[in-house]
């Protein structure tokens, strides 16, 4: 997607493009990039549209690409959820004209500029439309960023700005704020302004205005649970429902840190590197180290027993009269239990 942006800030334009992926602020950021490069906001009222094929037939966007540009030399055409380049099922059925589409991605309009989005993981490859497209569009999958990209990522949206962050503080960033980009850009967008005048965010900067995601808060509290402080953990778990986060939501996502944890230290022992690990798991790879490090951490019984607490929480959560705030103390006080033992 990187090299994507550098074309369309050269203005090196394709008639076509289809980006798909589930990083959607990837595919929003490339959509305003388009916007900004390709049309003036006077053209905009006359040269722009944009269509949902779960609503809207595809033909109807053709037709629409092949219509000159009035007042301007282009015209943008996005066309939300081609559905029909995947296995899934739209919410309503339409009838889709495929032929119109096939018949202009041969031989698109030289003065507009088509693009096909869907935020889906992957397409369809055996589709006689999905290799058309491939074969003849620009093609931007929104795949979530490695460590590295999303590091390179951080320091770029900065430089945008005019500012400067060194390693320190962008690591201290994805830890605080964590892996998700519209987040990080809020988080980025928000220091640049309070260091306006200074030029570098750094790391004290990061370190006094992030804000923790549920996320972080949730890792702290296992990192408490480690170290055996168990009235650290529960004073983090009351500053949560202090923040009005219902107790449901914070045992899903204890659960999803203890069974990242496990997993990891199970792939881990069957020989799995850490990066070979996120990608088997669908997760972040700065989260498997983070979780890597955990693991270490805690024995194999002591994981189990943990999995199993969770489970029993969340039956006593669905099924008991018992209050839902209560359940999470009780299994945050019996895991200590557990390894003292």
């Amino acid at each position: 997607m990187i090299d994507l942006w550098k074309k369309i800030e050269r203005q090196q334009f394709s008639p076509l493009y289809l980006l798909y992926g589930k990083e959607d602020y990837l595919i929003q950021e490339t959509k305003q990039k388009l916007i900004n490069k390709v049309l003036t906001p006077e053209e905009m009222d006359f040269n722009y549209a944009s269509y949902d094929l779960e609503e809207t037939p595809i033909e109807v966007a053709v037709e629409d690409a092949e219509t000159f540009p009035f007042m301007g030399e282009k015209r943008l055409v996005f066309v939300h959820n081609p559905y029909f380049l995947t296995t899934e099922k739209p919410k309503q059925k339409v009838d889709h004209h495929i032929e119109a589409l096939e018949a202009y991605i041969q031989a698109p309009a030289p003065y507009t500029i088509f693009v096909l989005i869907g935020t889906y993981e992957k397409l369809d490859e055996r589709k006689k439309i999905t290799k058309l497209l491939k074969k003849h569009a620009e093609v931007g999958q929104a795949n979530q960023l490695n460590d590295n990209d999303l590091k390179s990522w951080i320091v770029d949206r900065a430089n945008e700005h005019g500012f400067r962050i060194g390693k320190e503080a962008t690591e201290m960033l994805i830890e605080l704020s964590g892996t998700n980009l519209n987040s990080l850009a809020n988080e980025i967008d928000k220091l640049c302004l309070f260091a306006t005048g200074e030029k570098e965010i750094t790391l004290q900067m990061v370190e006094q205005l992030t804000a923790r995601s549920l996320e972080q808060n949730i890792f702290k509290l296992v990192e408490k649970v480690v170290q055996r402080r168990i009235d650290e953990a529960l004073r983090i778990y009351y500053d949560l429902l202090k923040q009005n986060e219902e107790p449901i939501k914070l045992l899903a996502v204890l659960a999803n840190q203890f069974r990242l944890i496990y997993q990891t230290k199970e792939l881990a022992r069957r020989g799995y590197g850490q990066q070979q690990i996120a990608s088997h798991l669908k997760v972040h790879p700065f989260r498997v180290k983070l979780a890597a490090g955990q693991a270490k951490l805690f024995s194999e019984e002591e994981l189990n027993h943990i999995m199993f607490l969770l489970a029993e929480c969340d039956y006593k959560m669905k099924t008991s009269g018992l209050r839902k705030e209560m359940i999470i103390e009780m299994f945050l006080f019996r895991i200590n239990e557990k390894r003292r033992d």
